[in-house]
Parts: C-alpha cells; sequence; structure tokens
C-alpha cells in the first residue's frame, strides 16, 4: 500500500478512537473526523464511503496490530499470551465504543469483521504452531468457536461495573478459549 494512503487511513482511524473516548459514536461527524485527522472532506470520501465503513476498519486494524505480535507457540502456556492483553489494552481504552459497537444494539459489520479477523488470527496461529489438532475438529470449526467465546467474553467483561482489570479480562478468556483442565467442573450425574 502507498504510504501516503496508509497515513491517511491511520489519521484517519486514529482520530475517530479519539473523538469517541470524547463522546458518543452516533455524536461524531465526518466533519469532526477529518478536522482532527488533519485532512479534508474528500480524503475521507476517497478511502471510506461512511463512519460506519471507517470504524470497521479501525477495529480490524487494532486486531491485526495484536495479531502481529502473536508468537508461534509449541504449546500452549499457561496463561494468556501477551498479544492478547495488548488487545484487550485497545478495547479498554475504547471501552465505550466496544460497547456500542459490540452490543446488542451494535453494528453487525463491525461485530462480522472483528470475528472474521479474530478467526483469521485463529487460523493462522494454529498453522504456525504446530500445535496438534483434537482430531475431526476442523480448523474453521475451531477458529470459529474460539471468536465466538472471545467476543463473548470481551461484551461481558464491558458491561460489568466496576470493569475487571485487563489482566483479569485476559485470564478469563484465556481459560474460555483454552478449556479448563477439569473440563468446566461438569460432571455426570
Amino acid at each position: 500500500m502507498d504510504p501516503r494512503i496508509a497515513r491517511t487511513r491511520s489519521s484517519l482511524q486514529q482520530a475517530l478512537l479519539e473523538l469517541a473516548r470524547e463522546r458518543p459514536l452516533e455524536a461524531i461527524t465526518v466533519s469532526d473526523i477529518v478536522d482532527r485527522a488533519g485532512v479534508n472532506r474528500s480524503s475521507f470520501y476517497q478511502h471510506y464511503s461512511d463512519k460506519e465503513v471507517l470504524l470497521v476498519d479501525a477495529l480490524d486494524s487494532a486486531t491485526e496490530e495484536a495479531a502481529e505480535s502473536l508468537e508461534p507457540m509449541a504449546e500452549l502456556p499457561e496463561g494468556p499470551p501477551e498479544a492478547l492483553i495488548v488487545y484487550l489494552r485497545h478495547v479498554d481504552a475504547n471501552a465505550d465504543l466496544y460497547r456500542v459497537a459490540l452490543g446488542d444494539s451494535g453494528s453487525a459489520p463491525v461485530i462480522a469483521r472483528v470475528r472474521d479477523r479474530i478467526e483469521a488470527v485463529v487460523r493462522d496461529a494454529v498453522a504456525a504452531s504446530g500445535l496438534a489438532q483434537q482430531p475431526g475438529l476442523p480448523v474453521d470449526i475451531l477458529a470459529a468457536g474460539i471468536a465466538g467465546s472471545a467476543l463473548g467474553v470481551v461484551r461481558a467483561w464491558l458491561v460489568r461495573d466496576p470493569r475487571p482489570s485487563v489482566e483479569t479480562a485476559a485470564e478469563w478468556m484465556w481459560r474460555v478459549i483454552t478449556g479448563p483442565k477439569d473440563g468446566w467442573g461438569l460432571r455426570a450425574r
């Protein structure tokens, strides 16, 4: 990608995230975004059709950045990888935005894109790790399950009041997606 395009998109994404920390998403206009980003309105529309498409791209970029720092694993670590903590720090810093975007009345395109990106990260991580998969469990099914679980944990974490720490959320998510050693504590009666 042309560095100027990448720079403009990054500026617009950062502007939206900054503004969303200051006020509700519905109160932010394209004019607000371009003013904060220091670009003109036509530049915005060269890259994005509307604010929601920009939001999807901004949240997707955050997921991608965290994925880039994910180290290949020869075996699952005891605790959450640093890349997960980095990602959840981003979510925490933009909690109001994520709460709205991923909530019950949230944006379907945003939810779909975040879920798709998490699925891609899981597929790539499994392929790069060489970890043994469960027989009969296709990697796309595993990725879909982990993505759904991860989004569920994020949503539940974001609505808690007070919201627990990033480290607590990372631990919860890691336990949910890797499964507890006792099989969830469920036993046949």
